[in-house]
């Protein structure tokens, strides 16, 4: 049992990862309804799938080493619906290797635990990269999100972009 402090600073983590979530879920949905304005310098959440506009012959996304976050999140979502899709959704290593695999940095990347304390699935997985100095990749996948979110989110103090625990990428 944790007292004092302890569980004040657990109380605190869980309150804070639960707020990222929240603000990306609102990004998404604010993206999806919101036509993007050009004098808006903030990124919209992409859509993990190519839309009915898209040219049949369009590019596939590819990573851009010397771009900025916003130009590297078409690939970083659709690596992210790639494995949602899959039978290895609800494993963080399974979107930190496919990320790597495609190019994006292990050393700058954070993941959430694939179970609960007592040993169940989590609700929602949530991974990032970080990107320069002042931006991050932000995924979340889960039976309590739904679909994919992706998003560009500006990073936290020491270059972290995850609020609360995340595991250590040791693999």
């Amino acid at each position: 049992m944790l007292r004092g402090s302890s569980a004040s600073a657990v109380r605190a983590q869980r309150g804070a990862l639960f707020l990222v979530g929240a603000a990306i879920i609102c990004g998404v949905l604010t993206g999806c309804t919101a036509a993007d304005d050009p004098a808006d310098p903030a990124p919209r959440p992409a859509s993990p799938t190519a839309s009915a506009s898209s040219p049949p012959d369009a590019q596939e996304p590819q990573l851009v080493p010397d771009g900025t976050a916003a130009d590297n999140l078409p690939l970083f979502a659709q690596i992210t619906a790639q494995v949602w899709g899959s039978e290895q959704r609800g494993s963080g290593r399974a979107y930190v290797d496919a990320l790597t695999a495609a190019g994006f940095d292990r050393d700058r990347m954070q993941v959430t635990e694939d179970l609960s304390t007592v040993g169940n699935p989590a609700e929602s997985l949530q991974f990032s990269v970080a990107w320069g100095d002042a931006e991050c990749l932000i995924g979340q996948v889960g039976p309590s999100t739904g679909d994919p979110v992706t998003s560009v989110m500006p990073q936290l103090a020491e270059g972290r972009c995850l609020v609360g625990s995340t595991r250590p990428i040791d693999w």
